[in-house]
């Protein structure tokens, strides 16, 4: 069975920039939408990007203009390319594929 796997979680400062990665233990696709969560410790999870396999990108407002998704069909993955970053975007970052497989999570921690 194919496994999802996040990359790229860190420590930043406010302002910083990090890129997530989202692999496949196989290949990642085929897929019609992948999406990336986030879950803060005591939050509920929340649902901040969405890209489709035609490269159709949607995002919650807390991310938009600071967070790209992308796809790059060479790599066998998907992308968080995180910009901007606050604290309020401390939390564990997830790659769910349309059919509900999920990676672990990575953590990223945004320093004020």
């Amino acid at each position: 069975q194919v496994r999802l796997v996040e990359s790229g979680g860190g420590l930043v400062q406010t302002g910083g920039s990090l890129r997530l990665s989202c692999t496949a233990s196989g290949s990642i696709l085929p897929f019609d939408f992948i999406d990336w969560y986030r879950q803060a410790p005591g939050k509920q999870r929340e649902l901040i990007a969405t890209i489709s396999n035609a490269g159709f990108m949607s995002y919650a407002d807390s991310v938009k203009g600071r967070f790209t998704a992308s796809f790059d069909n060479a790599e066998n993955a998907v992308y968080l390319q995180m910009t901007s970053l606050k604290p309020d975007d401390t939390a564990r970052y997830y790659c769910e594929r349309d059919d509900g497989v999920r990676g672990p999570g990575t953590q990223v921690t945004v320093s004020s």
